[in-house]
């Protein structure tokens, strides 16, 4: 019986690299797809290719059925958007259909709570109107529109992701113990988080659920505000109060919604980026 076709990881950067190595766990075959394949974690299968190079994609093993695309662009511009979000995405697709065209099944698209405006505050979940206040956001609304035009429902479905926080992320840490966090307080400017790990969770759960929504958030239980998570850190690491400072520009005051993707069965292990954090911090002792 010949094994069973790998899962594609466009784009193996720390989320996929995490993704590959919980597919491993479960008996699964993995393909990770970036320019170093060097820089793979051990034991990783590695494709070296340039998405924005389609001759590089021709290579590919036939038969492929699902792929996660998550690439990470060179640089933050909108340029370097465009060439790994909509070319890269297409000549990905592109090569897969030259291969074989019946052959892929689901394409999970990773992508930004960036293509949500301003709310004041409200909750936000995948029915409100995406109104991006940033070129990545819009460049990220048009990457989701041309997979859903290629791939339709359940082949193509796209996550949204809030900000990741994890082992190796420890910019905002290091500020709190210096000194140099700052966050809004009136009105308060709500932060939406997701560990790492859960990210990756839920992107093995929608590989594998059998009757998938076209968009999911991704995101824990416990939006905050951002003095308060602050503040929360702040004591944990016996650093100083954070001070008040103006919010992140272009990303637009909100409380990002869950319920969908918890309701199809996914459970983050961090339901609470306190909690998360302090594990982190913990591990990083």
């Amino acid at each position: 019986m010949p094994a069973a076709a790998p899962v594609l990881i466009a784009g193996c950067g720390d989320v996929g690299m995490r993704l590959a190595a919980l597919l491993q766990a479960q008996g699964q075959r993995v393909l990770c797809l970036r320019r170093n394949v060097a820089a793979l974690a051990p034991g990783l299968p590695g494709f070296a290719a340039d998405l924005a190079d389609a001759a590089s994609l021709r290579a590919l093993p036939r038969g492929i059925r699902r792929v996660v695309f998550l690439p990470a662009p060179l640089a933050r511009e909108a340029v370097a958007y465009r060439t790994v979000y909509l070319a890269g995405l297409a000549n990905l697709l592109d090569a897969l259909d030259a291969l074989d065209a019946r052959a892929l099944q689901r394409c999970v698209l990773v992508t930004s709570s960036a293509v949500y405006g301003e709310h004041a505050g409200a909750w936000v979940d995948e029915g409100t109107p995406p109104a991006p206040l940033g070129f990545n956001g819009a460049i990220l609304l048009a990457a989701e529109a041309l997979l859903l035009a290629r791939l339709g429902k359940s082949r193509g479905v796209v996550l949204r992701l809030a900000g990741l926080y994890g082992p190796g992320r420890t910019r905002l840490l290091d500020n709190l113990r210096n000194g140099t966090a700052r966050a809004p307080r009136d009105p308060p400017f709500y932060a939406n988080r997701i560990h790492v790990d859960d990210a990756a969770a839920a992107l093995a759960h929608l590989l594998a659920l059998p009757d998938p929504a076209s968009v999911y958030l991704g995101v824990d239980d416990t939006p905050l505000p951002l003095h308060e998570l602050y503040a929360a850190l702040a004591r944990q690491l016996r650093a100083p109060a954070p001070g008040i400072g103006p919010p992140v520009p272009d990303i637009g005051n909100k409380r990002l919604r869950n319920a969908r993707l918890r309701a199809s069965g996914w459970v983050p292990r961090w339901p609470d980026t306190r909690a998360g954090y302090a594990a982190l911090r913990v591990d990083l002792a």
